[in-house]
């Protein structure tokens, strides 16, 4: 239950905005976008942190391997050769654990560079 402070406090601040000429719904609204821009950004910097497609089906070394292959790798097409046939074999690996993982990989980042 809300204290009624607060909710003094809330009327307060929209009677203000409102005085103000200010649209109480427009405020609200990029408060929720400013939220969702937060939560994307966090979701893509852990993307990019590196999230390894089919991670939960991989042993903490296959996960460290992968990234040393992609580090050693030296173009981009080498690295989507290479993602795609990983993609593959997690594919492979989750059919036979009788799991299922999305089908297409997240997005991904220009990792490591362009």
């Amino acid at each position: 239950m809300k204290k009624p402070e607060f909710e003094f406090q809330a009327l307060f601040v929209i009677g203000l905005f409102m005085m103000m000429g200010v649209n109480v719904a427009v405020v609200a609204d990029q408060a929720q976008a400013k939220q969702g821009t937060q939560a994307e950004s966090t979701q893509t910097a852990t993307q990019s942190k590196g999230q390894i497609y089919g991670s939960q089906l991989m042993t903490r070394q296959e996960r460290a391997e992968y990234r040393a292959k992609m580090r050693s790798l030296k173009t981009r097409e080498e690295r989507e050769s290479f993602r795609a046939e990983h993609h593959k074999k997690m594919q492979e690996r989750a059919k036979e654990m009788g799991k299922t993982i999305p089908e297409v990989p997240p997005a991904r980042g220009c990792w490591p560079r362009c």
